[in-house]
Parts: C-alpha cells; structure tokens; sequence
C-alpha cells in the first residue's frame, strides 16, 4: 500500500474509482439508448432552455419567472464551473477502460473533468425553478439527476465530479434567490406618501369587509388564514366574476373599512367603491402579480392586518378616465396603475379572448404576434393635435424603466401621469423595441415621454380598446384622462 493510499485524498480517490467501475459494469437497461442521448441534449444547456421555452408557453405567470429563475441560476453555474472550477483543480478525464464501447460519446470532452458542468447546470435550473414553482421543480427533479448520472454512465466523469456539480448548482439556485428576494423586499420600500390622519384602527376586525376574488391569481392562498386569525371580527366575502363589483358596492356602503384580496383588476374595482363610498381601503395582495401592493410596500396579508389594526394609512393619488368604462352611466372611470390605448390593449383583448380555448401562454404568444404583425397605428387627436400611435400610456405616477415599458414607482401620491406616446409609422415591433431602448423621460423619432396633470383624448375609432389596470374594455369616441391627489385612503404599516 503506497503513501498516498493511506491520505484521505488517496482513499477518496479509490473509492472513486470503484464506484466509477461499479457503475460501469453493471447492466442497466435501457440505459445505451436513453443516457447518453439525454447527456447530449443537456449540451450548452439547450435542455434546459427548451424546458424554459415550454414553461413560458404552458406554466402561469409564477412559474415563468421560477423559470427565468432558473436560467439566471444556470448562467451563474456554468460561468463558475467555467472559471474557477475547471481551472483550479484540473483534474483528468478517467481512462475508458472497462466503459461499455456502446456507452461511450463520439466526441470525447476536451475539458478538465471537476466538477461536472453538466451535473451543475442540471441542478442549477431545476434548483431555480424548484424555489419559484415546485411542481415544475419535482416534475424535472429525475431528469436532472438522469443528466448528471449520464455523466457517470458514458464515463467522462467520476461521482465526486458529478456530486460536486450538483452541489454547485443547488448553491447557484439559492443565490440567485436571495439576490431576487433582495430586490423584492427593497421595492417593497414604502414612498413618501402623505399620512392618512385619522384612519380608523379596527384591532380585532370590526368594521371591515374583505371581499375576495376566488378567480383571481392566487387569491385561495393569500394568507386569509392570517386575516382571519389577526382580525378575527372582520367579515369576509367570497365571491367572483359579475357578482364582483355589486358585492364591493354594498361592502362599501354598509362598513367602517373596505377590505379586497385579489390581483390588480380586482384592486381597481375596490377602489372605485371606496372612492365612491368615501371609505378606506385595505388591499390583501391575492393576484399573480399585485403591482400596485408592492409599490405600496405592502408585502402580504400579515403587513395589511398589522396596519390595520394599528390605523397606520396613506394619502395615494388615482388616475381617471372620463367617461368611465360604461360611458352610459356618465361616471368615471379609475386606474391605479396604468392606463393605455395601442398595442398593449390589443394583445390583452385578444389574449383574453383566446386563453380559455388554448390556454394563457400560448394566447399570449398568439396574441403578441397578431398585433406585432399589425399593419395601422391608432389615429386620434391629443391635445387637439392629430397624432398617429402604436401606443399611448399613462401612469399615475412616475414609472422607472425606459421607454414605453415601464416597471415600478418610487411614490403613488406623486398627483401626476407619466404619459407616454410610441409613435406612429414603421412596423410595431421595432417601434416598440426602439421606445424600450430610450429613457423614461424623453424624446426621440419615435418616442415622447412627458409628465402631465391631464390630457384630451379625441377622435378615438370605433371598436378601438382601452387597458386600465388589466382590465380591457372598447374606448369612448373621446375622453379626458387626469389624476386626483391624495384621493384615496390605503392602509400601510407606519
């Protein structure tokens, strides 16, 4: 027995090895036919971008960004293995012998052989995804550990390659989900709204209605079971669809505290019952991505029934549109978020149209390439002035991000509307590509982007559709969009 076999680097490595030959002579069956096809389809990670692919067409908004999670993760895998790990060991490939000849790849690996690039990318995706989605994560969970023991098995790596790898991957996932929960929690940073004065402090419940949206997002898991436990007096109503805004109407006139769970739609009816009330709101974020609940900092059920119960509220401007989306009524219509005429209202009309027959994902993808192959920009006046658009947004309040694709605000008692205008003319594509690539707050040939306290819209066409906070509905012939300061009475922890 040689010096080396009795360190413990000499008895890993011979433990290695036996496992290594262990695997390669044993039958398995099916294996030739199946590993190390799947070992090829896991090259530069084009596996897992077609799984990424398939998730964004059929998975929910949810895991579409487990997904995105889950490419980040393998991108920072592949890029450590790649560098620190390839070049710091330099371990050799194993010899073949004894590796079945019908196993073996064509093309022999020209890399170092630890830690195996393969197993890191496998578990880094699956990982990533695991965190956001995991039943995605569990449905892919054997194909990653069918890629990293493919390794094993065609005989380019040893086990502690293999182990290491998947190692590194898990490591990759979790820290891309930190970074990501890093950024949610510091949007989740309140704004510089102004203070509520005399909100009232419900301590166990009493006075407030909580109408939910049981079609909405994730509504049935928004944590009501906290709600219910924190404010125990509170009333809660369940309900969906066209009984939505008569059970908000009577909820508002008959309590202390209008209360809604569900995504931003559903917020925007509340809304307006409360503003039509004269009532507070307490938003309970229950919709797949509950924007405005974020730019109000609110992170979750517990943060609403906290302020709550102290009478911890905020002053946040509306936006409105008059008329409103039932322009026989005469009433205005308000938006919280966004409001839009073009592109956007086009795909979400279409996408909403075609999801129940085909499913959300590929309505969508349907829908963005019907209106990018769109051929006449909306015509109509702004202002007074005659204007050619592929789109038209507006904010209430002033959105980060550039060009027409706006992402969060830093404050919703700002009292004014970011609009922006994506011009006329070209192809909609590379016009909206091109607004995307210029600042927030500028001009170019083919982008405008300004801050107004109100604006005229006429000469609108026929069966043209307008977008408020998700929701799509035919625009009027003409209308005013503005905003109201301070209009609105939220609940925020202090």
């Amino acid at each position: 027995m040689g010096d080396q076999e009795l360190t413990w680097r000499g008895a890993a490595a011979r433990w290695d090895r036996m496992l290594f030959d262990g695997v390669a002579r044993r039958h398995w069956p099916a294996g030739n036919r199946v590993l190390p096809r799947l070992g090829r389809a896991a090259n530069h990670g084009v596996l897992w971008g077609g799984a990424a692919a398939a998730i964004a067409v059929l998975g929910s908004t949810r895991a579409r960004k487990a997904a995105l999670s889950g490419a980040a993760s393998l991108a920072l895998a592949s890029a450590t293995v790649n560098t620190i790990g390839k070049w710091s060991v330099r371990r050799p490939r194993p010899l073949l012998e004894g590796v079945p000849e019908v196993r073996r790849l064509v093309t022999q690996p020209t890399t170092t052989s630890f830690p195996s690039g393969h197993a890191a990318s496998a578990f880094a995706f699956t990982t990533g995804l695991a965190l956001g989605a995991p039943g995605w994560g569990a449905a892919l969970a054997p194909v990653a550990v069918s890629v990293a023991f493919s390794r094993v098995y065609t005989g380019v790596h040893y086990p502690s390659d293999v182990a290491a790898g998947a190692a590194l991957g898990v490591a990759a996932g979790l820290v891309v989900r930190r970074v990501v929960r890093g950024v949610e929690e510091a949007r989740l940073s309140p704004g510089d709204e102004r203070k509520a004065i005399g909100a009232p402090a419900l301590p166990d419940g009493a006075g407030l209605t909580v109408v939910v949206n049981t079609g909405s997002g994730t509504a049935s898991v928004a944590g009501l079971d906290v709600l219910r436990a924190r404010l125990p007096k509170a009333e809660v109503i369940e309900c969906e669809g066209p009984e939505l805004a008569g059970e908000l109407a009577a909820a508002a006139a008959r309590s202390t505290v209008l209360g809604v769970c569900g995504g931003d739609g559903t917020v925007n009816a509340a809304a307006t019952a409360a503003l039509r009330a004269g009532v507070p709101l307490a938003v309970f974020p229950g919709g797949t991505l509950n924007h405005f609940a974020l730019d109000l900092g609110l992170g979750g059920a517990e943060d609403t029934c906290r302020a709550v119960a102290a009478g911890s509220a905020v002053r946040v401007s509306a936006g409105r549109f008059t008329p409103g989306p039932d322009p026989e009524d005469g009433r205005s219509g308000y938006f919280l978020n966004t409001f839009s005429i073009g592109a956007y209202p086009e795909l979400l009309r279409r996408r909403l149209r075609w999801a129940p027959r085909i499913g959300g994902g590929p309505a969508a993808l349907l829908a963005a390439w019907k209106v990018l192959r769109a051929e006449r920009p909306v015509r109509l006046r702004l202002a007074g002035r005659p204007r050619s658009v592929w789109l038209l947004f507006a904010g209430n309040g002033t959105y980060h991000g550039t060009g027409a694709t706006p992402r969060r605000r830093d404050s919703l008692g700002e009292g004014l509307l970011d609009v922006r205008l994506v011009h006329g003319g070209g192809r909609p594509g590379p016009r909206l590509f091109a607004a995307a690539l210029t600042g927030p707050l500028s001009r170019s040939p083919v982008h405008t982007a300004t801050r107004l306290r109100s604006l005229r819209i006429g000469d609108i066409p026929p069966g043209t559709p307008l977008a408020y906070d998700g929701e799509c509905t035919p625009a009027p012939p003409s209308l005013v969009l503005d905003t109201l300061p301070d209009a609105l009475t939220v609940y925020r922890p202090a």
